[in-house]
């Protein structure tokens, strides 16, 4: 597994910190903001049905393992992309499962495209923030990574 700082410089694969993104903006983007709980509190019974069908597509920039995720290609992890292998993110239902948690849970952004949130967060039972992004409004399809500019502690 190879893994970046955020200078571009390759870390080793035995390092304890591993930085996976490079940081794009020193301050907040409005563009990533949550619903309020009370919004979201207001909206359960629609996050519960979206949760139902919603899909998740993947992206190969995310990926060293490719696992079960059939992306073509199976992997391509681009420089500055957070890679879900940090996350130990390898097989479609898990990724899935973390999505419709987000959305169950109503920790999704203000923003929408066709009726689907275009962000949605979860956090892996291991204590990682995930992100999914929208990535086809008409089938309801994600792709998801770890979170930005947060480093992570192998084990």
């Amino acid at each position: 597994m190879r893994f970046f700082e955020p200078t571009g410089k390759l870390l080793a694969s035995d390092s304890p910190i591993i930085h996976t993104m490079k940081p794009r903006y020193g301050q907040f983007n409005p563009k990533r903001k949550l619903l309020t709980p009370a919004e979201a509190q207001a909206r359960a019974n629609e996050f519960d049905q979206l949760a139902e069908r919603v899909g998740y597509g993947g992206n190969p920039e995310h990926k060293m393992n490719p696992g079960d995720f059939n992306l073509t290609p199976p992997s391509d992890p681009r420089q500055g992309k957070s890679l879900c292998d940090v996350a130990k993110v390898f097989r479609r239902d898990e990724a899935l499962e973390l999505l419709r948690v987000g959305l169950r849970k109503g920790l999704v952004s203000d923003r929408e495209k066709d009726g689907w949130p275009r962000l949605v967060w979860s956090v892996t039972d291991d204590g990682i923030p995930m992100e999914a992004q929208l990535e086809n409004s008409a089938a309801g399809t994600y792709h998801g990574y770890p979170m930005p500019d947060i480093r992570y502690r192998t084990k």
